[in-house]
């Protein structure tokens, strides 16, 4: 997902990004260096070194953190992001568990019933 357009918002103390049609809000409490009333953002941008998957902010004390889209789509719990994440440790767990138990793969593929079996 790329990202399109990111502003400041001082009022709301969130980052506003539009990514891919969709309108996100990421705040400043998550990110690392924070603004402050005595080091506010001076500029923010798309970074297109990144390939436009992240923003870079600068503050006025020269300080600049950077931060990816997955990051703003984890905080707002985009569908797509929570579904790939569970399925991913879902793929984990099985494995794990076929690691651990005493049948064989064939045994386990017969028993789930994913090949058709020869008369």
């Amino acid at each position: 997902m790329k990202i399109r357009l990111v502003k400041h918002n001082n009022r709301k103390k969130a980052f506003e990004i539009r990514a891919s049609g969709k309108a996100l809000q990421f705040p400043y409490s998550k990110v690392n260096p924070r603004p402050r009333g005595g080091d506010p953002i001076e500029r923010v941008f798309v970074d297109k070194e990144m390939g436009s998957e992240s923003f870079t902010y600068v503050l006025e004390s020269g300080k600049e953190g950077t931060v990816h889209i997955e990051q703003v789509l984890e905080y707002n719990q985009d569908p797509r992001l929570l579904r790939d994440a569970l399925l991913y440790r879902l793929t984990i767990e099985a494995q794990n568990r076929l690691k651990r138990s005493a049948l064989s793969k064939r045994e386990i593929i017969r028993r789930l019933g994913t090949s058709e079996v020869s008369p």
